[in-house]
């Protein structure tokens, strides 16, 4: 072999062996997580998930794995599924709501879990406390229960001759002591608004139908639905059984607007969800759950559907409409 050939292939190693082992490296690099969720992923804006976690360098396919997991509206399935994504080793998993980040805690303490649409992450007992969670979770919470008063203020605002409102309510459906604290400030905002309050329970979807018919019997002026993930696994039946009375209602999740309700007042899900990627982003590169403060929601949205104002012959002031993020015509 000539020298001149010696100094070619010297050369040419010199320039490809750098690339191969950045190559090598960036292979190497491929985060794996889990996301579970109580329903479709769909409903939880994955999609602004997908582009947030994009705009942070993951994208799907090249450099990051994602397995989803969904329930499916049963929720007695989401162990097992917390239990195979820990099976599968993951490098971290995404819970969306209390009872799949539950599921999540109780499958594993060391995997981190960064949890989102969560309303009261201290008084169900996933986190000591919002500014160290310690441990090995962390996560959003949108304090949707906190906000039942002030959206009982805006029906109140909307529908200003309801004197008697009635209260759709899951006993149960949030822990405890975040029922307790949502029950009692609303009920304080209702005697502040003059107006009486009555509770109407619904146990299981199966209640869904007596509780709703209930509103009349109480001759409600209006309707305050509070938080529950059952309301939120069928929000098309929750809006269709409340169209029969013809009251004006207020939910807790635009999902309920977009599909017939007439308002909808609670966290911003889509700034959530891009705060969750960011969390993911810090945790993939080294950041410990347990040093992450829990973020509380700080952007909240009032969606309005005027084809429902319009057909229950009610007349929403300008006062609120101009407050509105979304007005659906």
């Amino acid at each position: 072999m000539t020298a001149s050939w010696l100094v070619l292939m010297v050369t040419v190693a010199a320039v490809f062996t750098p690339v191969l082992a950045a190559e090598a490296q960036q292979a190497e690099k491929i985060a794996r997580i889990g996301y579970l969720s109580p329903h479709s992923p769909e409903r939880f804006r994955v999609e602004v998930f997908r582009q947030a976690l994009h705009d942070l360098g993951w994208v799907e396919g090249r450099n990051l794995i994602v397995d989803y997991r969904s329930a499916d509206g049963k929720f007695d399935r989401l162990p097992e599924l917390a239990a195979e994504l820990v099976r599968l080793n993951v490098d971290l998993i995404v819970a969306v709501a209390t009872l799949p980040a539950l599921a999540a805690k109780r499958a594993t303490q060391t995997i981190p879990i960064v949890f989102t649409h969560v309303s009261d992450p201290v008084g169900t007992g996933l986190v000591p406390g919002l500014a160290r969670p310690g441990g090995n979770i962390t996560g959003l919470t949108h304090i949707n229960a906190a906000l039942s008063p002030k959206r009982l203020e805006i029906l109140k605002e909307a529908v200003p001759k309801a004197t008697r409102v009635a209260a759709l309510w899951h006993p149960g459906g949030l822990g405890e002591r975040t029922e307790t604290t949502m029950l009692k400030e609303t009920e304080a905002a209702a005697r502040a608004l003059g107006v009486q309050l009555h509770v109407l329970e619904a146990r299981s979807p199966n209640d869904l139908d007596r509780a709703v018919a209930a509103v009349t019997r109480e001759r409600a002026g209006a309707l305050i639905v509070l938080p529950s993930p059952i309301f939120l696994n069928e929000p098309r039946r929750v809006v269709d059984l409340v169209a029969r009375t013809r009251v004006p209602a207020v939910y807790f999740a635009r999902e309920f607007a977009e599909v017939g309700g007439l308002m909808a007042y609670g966290a911003d899900i889509a700034y959530i969800v891009g705060r969750a990627a960011s969390y993911v982003d810090k945790i993939l590169k080294g950041a410990n759950p347990a040093d992450l403060p829990v973020e509380q929601g700080s952007k909240f949205e009032l969606v309005i559907n005027l084809k429902i104002a319009k057909a229950l012959g009610l007349t929403i002031p300008s006062s609120v409409l101009t407050r509105a993020d979304q007005i659906i015509e």
